[in-house]
């Protein structure tokens, strides 16, 4: 077992090492240009669309629902434990890497919606399904069938594994780990719940999942910033001081400090981006799955409400994360042993120092955030699954589902973590081929809707 673990490890430094975020990071720009800057210019826009009551167009669930699914898999420990991870390896300077990171993953998102909505299918029950694997397949198979197909099968393969492990096993360990912590809640107790709740949602397909993320996720979401905002309002006068952190030390190395071991500009700049990617996951090609789902009469629509996912995920709620650190202090905090905390600890160390009972706010989001990632891999998984085995197997993969939710919680998952967490960066390989070869027609649709949004005497002038 130890050395398939060190096997693994070889791969998942190159999975999520400097390459890999490299590649992902030049996509983003690649595509942010092409899109001539939209995903920046048409935020607000975006949130129009996703507010908005007029839905049109054929699909499975609402815009609105499509986008809470594709959070419930994002948001999550990478939010709270990433964060934490990044200023702790990688100093303040990483959240300013984070920032970048996510911006121009808003064009690489809103280009995976964009192919997941133009090249869906509809399934012999009649379901809307798609992502990566069909647009690999329809979309590059156009003019490479053999490089599409086999795009195709190694992005389901991947991303079919990685579900059961990343989107299931740790999360629902972590989950009964920390309440068992903060609470005494026995794992087994946990393990039962969880299947229980999972169980319900998706022998309800993605409707109910739909249904229960677009309810869950708001809430949680902003029951989160609510708690953040008012430690940073009672650390209020340290707010300038942290964002001046942010940005002097995303150009210039950090010394010790307190429990915090310094670091290079390199380590701000490899940190911020590692635990951006692997917080909004853009470029990973998993959300699309979700979107291909939506209800809409236009690829482009769907897009520009899939690409707040990475503003929401990284640039708000990662930010409030990184505000409650700084402005209280915690990020230089000293363990038992002389060191620096990082993790989940950190976090909750932060929010304990600032406002009393503050370790249970971080507890509670983190058990949230992990059932909601269980239910949105859940649909991420069972599309895999389908484009590999076919829709008349789906129950075997549910059940399968429900047992690894049952199983995992009082079970060491380190292997399963390793091996998920490789599969899981892995699933970028063939997605960014795909994007890159598909961005033209990416870049085409996209101009042709705002030509037709442009009143007429513009458009002649």
């Amino acid at each position: 077992m130890d050395k398939l673990n060190d096997i693994i490890n070889s791969i998942n430094a190159f999975a999520w090492g400097p390459p890999m975020l490299g590649a992902l990071g030049v996509t983003g720009v690649l595509l942010t240009v092409g899109l001539v800057f939209m995903p920046w210019r048409k935020v607000g826009y975006g949130f129009r669309l996703l507010l908005s009551k007029d839905v049109e167009g054929s699909g499975e669930v609402k815009p609105f629902n499509a986008l809470m699914t594709a959070l419930s898999a994002t948001v999550g420990t990478g939010n709270i434990a990433g964060v934490a991870t990044a200023i702790a390896l990688g100093g303040p300077g990483a959240i300013f890497y984070m920032w970048v990171i996510a911006l121009f993953g808003m064009a690489t998102k809103y280009a995976e919606a964009v192919c997941a909505v133009i090249y869906r299918e509809v399934d012999a029950n009649g379901k809307y399904v798609g992502g990566p694997m069909y647009y690999l397949r329809n979309g590059v198979g156009e003019f490479a069938p053999v490089l599409g197909k086999t795009l195709g099968v190694l992005f389901a393969i991947f991303g079919a594994v990685a579900a059961f492990g990343i989107g299931n096993a740790v999360q629902v360990n972590s989950m009964a780990a920390v309440l068992d912590k903060s609470f005494s809640v026995p794992l087994w107790l946990t393990g039962v719940v969880v299947a229980m709740l999972v169980g319900f949602a998706i022998l309800g397909g993605i409707q109910r999942i739909g249904d229960v993320a677009g309810k869950l996720v708001p809430a949680m979401i902003i029951l989160y910033i609510v708690a953040a905002l008012l430690i940073i309002l009672i650390n209020i006068a340290e707010v300038p001081h942290a964002i001046g952190l942010i940005f002097k030390y995303a150009f210039e190395p950090i010394a010790a400090a307190g429990g915090f071991a310094g670091a290079a500009v390199a380590a701000a700049i490899r940190f911020g981006v590692a635990r951006g990617v692997f917080s909004n996951e853009a470029g990973l090609g998993s959300a699309a799955i979700a979107h291909a789902a939506a209800q809409t009469n236009n690829p482009v629509r769907q897009g520009i409400i899939a690409m707040l996912g990475t503003f929401i995920d990284t640039i708000v709620v990662c930010t409030m994360t990184a505000l409650v650190l700084l402005t209280s202090g915690a990020w230089t905090a000293i363990d038992e042993d002389g060191g620096g905390l990082t993790g989940a600890v950190l976090a909750s160390h932060a929010f304990d120092t600032s406002i009393p009972g503050g370790q249970y706010i971080v507890t509670i989001a983190l058990a949230i955030f992990a059932f909601t990632t269980i239910l949105g891999w859940s649909y991420y998984g069972e599309r895999c699954w389908q484009y590999l085995f076919s829709e008349k197997t789906l129950m075997i993969y549910r059940g399968l589902w429900v047992l690894v939710a049952l199983a995992f919680a009082n079970v060491k998952v380190d292997f399963v973590w390793n091996l998920s967490d490789t599969l899981n960066g892995l699933m970028a390989i063939p997605n960014l081929i795909g994007l890159l070869l598909l961005a033209p027609m990416v870049f085409k649709v996209t101009g042709e809707y705002f030509d037709k949004q442009r009143p007429a005497s513009a458009t002649a002038s």
